[in-house]
């Protein structure tokens, strides 16, 4: 193999891909050891973080901390993640505590060797080299990868889009439908498309609210 394959295979990220298995990890965290696969029958929400002590960060924490009680009541275990030590953790979420008076009640894994960030590709070398950029993986009850979003180092987290998607998917596994852009609990969901000809010309007499055979929503 040439030097320059070698310099080219290094240089490209390792993604996981929606609707796969998440990468499983075992990793210590500030409530102690976490394995991935002991969490199968609970959503999961794992979030990386650039640095502890930083401001946006700080902001975020306290942010996901609020909605802690929501997420747990959808089944939902938050998980956070940086390339910092466990001691590290530990003094910035007692120091948020002290300071701002949040209690941040979530583990943070301590990714020193960077394997859960490699795994997942939290780690975009022309973003930083040693900082994991503002990534969500949304990982569903069955250990599947569902959804991902990334965010640039300089800009803080939307954490309405974040709860709106969780409830979305929920919503469209629970029954059976999708969402339409902008959807929110309450909304009219989208009955899926028809997949012949012959449902197709049955679409529109089905009792759906339709604009036409292939776009009908329906209350839930």
């Amino acid at each position: 193999m040439h030097m320059g394959d070698d310099c080219c295979q290094e240089a490209v990220v390792s993604l996981p891909r929606i609707n796969e298995p998440a990468p499983e990890f075992v990793a210590k965290t500030t409530h102690g050891e976490i394995k991935l696969s002991d969490l199968k029958g609970k959503w999961v929400i794992l979030f990386s973080h650039p640095a502890d002590f930083t401001p946006v960060c700080t902001t975020e924490f306290m942010a996901f901390a609020k909605l802690n009680d929501k997420f747990q009541e959808l089944g939902c275990q938050v998980i956070g993640l940086s390339i910092d030590s466990i001691h590290s953790h530990v003094a910035w979420v007692r120091n948020i505590e002290e300071k701002l008076g949040v209690v941040i009640p979530f583990p943070v894994i301590a990714d020193l060797d960077m394997k859960v960030a490699k795994a997942y590709g939290m780690l975009h070398p022309s973003a930083s080299d040693t900082s994991a950029v503002r990534s969500v993986f949304f990982i569903d009850p069955e250990g599947t990868m569902r959804a991902m979003i990334y965010y640039p180092l300089s800009n803080g987290r939307n954490f309405d889009e974040i709860m709106r998607l969780l409830i979305a998917m929920q919503t469209s596994d629970a029954n059976k439908c999708a969402t339409p852009a902008d959807w929110r609990p309450g909304d009219k969901v989208i009955v899926p498309p028809p997949a012949t000809q012959q449902a197709a010309a049955k679409r529109l007499d089905e009792g759906y609210e339709c604009i036409d055979w292939y776009l009908c929503f329906r209350d839930l």
